[in-house]
């Protein structure tokens, strides 16, 4: 019997608080749990705290992960809450991603404030953003506009806009909608003409690769077809060296046992893009995106991939 509360990790951000507190409330409820059976511990990481540059910068991904994972692998923590856009292919050893909760809204939200529609904005209009994706789509579809990087919290990115920073920012429906704030959103974003990151959307949990405990203790609220569509994307984000220097979308879908995975890689201008549809059974879902990526990669050619090197 559990005798301690259970210590979940996470970084102190509204939208981390957030879904710390879905996953505290879907296990609460999975094992008739009272709140005081769960602690969530904040953290603060490098990715938060270094916020004037961006992060291909400073390290990338694993920026948001390293001190989460270090409490994680000691046994100080008992499983960590992440966006599963935020995380590197390459985990340490020793721990995985055991559990996804189940995904929301994919698609990129567009905050305009002197257009609604990010086609309505004028040309030299600026948008900010932190993703190099998002970036490089805008680039791909209006390469009038002038793109700068925007990086924070969604508070301060919304205060930057707000301030005149920028015309107009992109953030992550499903984050809006978990802190509550879709209000702010003038358009959605069409994934087939803009692609979400591969993980967007996606709540996942990382725990000790060797702890029974843990993994049954996750078990009933991990939902099989996004953990299955994120098998997918992930094996096509490593199979592209994915990093924060690597514009890459990737979104896969699940239906009656059947995976549907739209890929692209641009370069950072958005001027040359290569991308991919693939189907197939969604028990072959890492084969099918590692293969999707490794096709990417031998038709895009070296070259290609020295644009961000």
């Amino acid at each position: 019997m559990q005798m301690k509360p259970y210590r979940i990790g996470t970084r102190g951000s509204p939208l981390a608080l957030a879904q710390a507190s879905e996953t505290r409330a879907r296990l609460m409820a999975a094992h008739d749990l009272p709140e005081e059976a769960f602690e969530i511990v904040v953290l603060s990481t490098k990715g938060d705290r270094v916020t004037d540059r961006p992060l291909s910068e400073i390290g990338g991904k694993g920026l948001f992960t390293e001190e989460i994972e270090e409490q994680l692998s000691d046994g100080r923590l008992d499983l960590a809450v992440h966006s599963t856009k935020d995380m590197p292919t390459s985990l340490p050893d020793g721990l995985d991603l055991i559990a996804y909760l189940e995904r929301e809204d994919v698609r990129d939200a567009f905050i305009g404030r002197t257009a609604p529609r990010l086609e309505d904005l004028p040309p030299n209009a600026v948008v900010g953003s932190a993703s190099l994706r998002r970036q490089a789509l805008i680039r791909r579809l209006r390469p009038d506009l002038s793109v700068i990087t925007f990086r924070g919290q969604v508070e301060t990115r919304l205060r930057k806009l707000d301030e005149g920073q920028a015309d107009a920012t992109l953030l992550a429906h499903a984050g809006l909608k978990r802190l509550g704030n879709t209000e702010v959103i003038t358009e959605l974003l069409d994934p087939e003409k803009f692609p979400p990151a591969p993980g967007q959307g996606a709540i996942c949990i990382e725990a000790r690769s060797n702890d029974e405990r843990i993994a049954q203790l996750l078990a009933p609220i991990n939902h099989v077809d996004t953990h299955v569509a994120l098998m997918c994307e992930r094996a096509f984000l490593a199979a592209l060296d994915g990093s924060c220097r690597t514009p890459i979308a990737g979104h896969a879908t699940i239906e009656d046992g059947h995976l549907s995975f739209y890929g692209m890689v641009l370069t950072p201008d958005g001027s040359v893009w290569h991308d991919i549809r693939t189907t197939g059974p969604a028990g072959d879902a890492a084969e099918l995106g590692a293969d999707a990526g490794a096709e990417i990669r031998g038709r895009a050619g070296p070259a290609f991939f020295e644009t961000w090197a």
